[in-house]
């Protein structure tokens, strides 16, 4: 597990400060619960966790009752990103922090991308020697790098059967 860094997290709260009150969020990928905690201090409406070690899903539901927000976060103990569909509503703010060596990232964004509302942002971190390319439609909006971790802010704008190449 490596918890996204205070700086990255500084960094990100900075980029998302106006989105977030308000917000449904999901950290799919959980680990500690780190980045959705954080959007509920700052006003998010709701996250939804999914964690596939029990253990840590269930220190996450126990932080959640005892910062009084039970009823504002789900936590779904399952592996990501096949839990998603266990998670309630569509998401303005998503947060994607897969195991780095594990080739999830893509399979994630995926999943993802039919569950975003308008103005969505998608924040995802990976190893910085990785140059995976996006797929089509993921813009990169903000991005940075701190040691070994790149981290960028996504939207997805999916393109229209009228954009789409013809054979």
């Amino acid at each position: 597990m490596r918890p996204t860094g205070d700086r990255i997290r500084e960094t990100l709260f900075n980029w998302l400060a106006l989105r977030l009150p308000g917000a449904r969020c999901l950290d799919l990928f959980a680990g500690t619960g780190v980045l959705g905690l954080e959007a509920l201090s700052r006003g998010a409406a709701h996250c939804s966790f999914v964690e596939a070690d029990a253990r840590l899903a269930a220190g996450l539901q126990s932080q959640l009752a005892q910062l009084g927000g039970a009823e504002r976060g789900t936590v779904v103990s399952a592996r990501a990103p096949e839990a998603l569909a266990r998670c309630p509503g569509d998401f303005d703010i998503v947060f994607l922090d897969p195991p780095f060596e594990a080739g999830l990232l893509a399979p994630a964004l995926d999943a993802v991308a039919d569950r975003l509302v308008p103005g969505h942002r998608v924040y995802v971190e990976r190893d910085r020697r990785d140059t995976t390319e996006l797929a089509p439609g993921w813009q990169v909006l903000r991005d940075g790098q701190a040691g070994q971790v790149r981290y960028h802010l996504l939207e997805f704008q999916p393109m229209t059967d009228s954009l789409k190449e013809t054979p």
